[in-house]
């Protein structure tokens, strides 16, 4: 069996996250939707299950896997959706059909991915000129925060969204040497990358910001982003690493003083 409920397994920094990620106030997701992952030891991982609220998550609301045979799902053209839901399922639960986006992730050096469909940022995955409306920043913590995002368009969410998902992973690991943090999913929502809990959920956040400033400049008049090489330049600048690397390590919100 590929995936097992393990609750005890389960850190409790991947349910705080959850919940904070799922909280209402936040509109990054509603009802179900949404999930979290992180990368055990072993080669494993834990991932949110099939149906369960991110809001009001618990240990019990993920189950652990195996890395590898869900890779090479995504690496084996011969598999198909109906082999994927056996492999998702946990006995009584199942992991989250979009499980493979998790996996891709991961597997390209990822050790936390939050998957979340934020209302800002949907509504301008869902129009038409999508992809060329978020081909470059607008503004400076964007390209510090954010980098590159890689695109992905419309797929069903399954074995189609996780092989697009791996794909373009993959062809900016090997662009970069490095992935993505962040992958816009068209008409469906965001996948946000990183090494600490902290990161990914900074990376969200940005997104919606990110979101929104477009919505304002849509709303005024024509965006006007800035140049990719400056934006590169500047998010490969010391400072603006280093301070990358602080908000990575950035206390949670529950962890900050009162």
């Amino acid at each position: 069996m590929t995936f097992t409920a393990r609750p005890t397994e389960v850190p409790d920094e991947l349910v705080a996250l959850t919940r904070r990620l799922g909280d209402p106030a936040a509109d990054l997701v509603v009802l179900a939707e949404g999930n979290t992952s992180v990368r055990l030891d072993d080669d494993r991982f834990a991932v949110k299950a099939s149906g369960s609220r991110m809001d009001v998550a618990d240990a019990a609301d993920f189950v652990v896997g195996e890395l590898a045979e869900l890779i090479a799902v995504l690496e084996d053209g011969a598999a198909d959706q109906a082999e994927l839901t056996c492999l998702l399922s946990a006995g009584v639960t199942r992991a989250s059909i979009e499980t493979l986006v998790h996996v891709a992730a991961l597997a390209a050096g990822a050790e936390w991915v939050a998957h979340t469909h934020p209302t800002a940022v949907v509504g301008l995955l869902a129009v038409t000129d999508a992809e060329a409306l978020w081909s470059a920043p607008l503004f400076p913590d964007e390209a510090v925060v954010l980098g590159e995002p890689a695109w992905v368009p419309y797929a069903a969410p399954g074995i189609t969204l996780g092989r697009r998902v791996h794909a373009a992973i993959r062809e900016r690991l090997d662009r970069d040497g490095v992935p993505p943090r962040l992958v816009l999913l068209g008409n469906h929502g965001i996948v946000a990358l990183g090494a600490t809990a902290a990161e990914v959920e900074t990376i969200t956040t940005m997104a919606v910001k990110a979101a929104r400033v477009r919505a304002v400049a849509l709303s005024a008049g024509t965006p006007a982003p800035l140049d990719v090489r400056h934006a590169r330049e500047l998010a490969g600048r010391p400072d603006e690493a280093a301070r990358r690397a602080l908000l990575r390590r950035s206390p949670t919100r529950s962890q900050e003083a009162p």
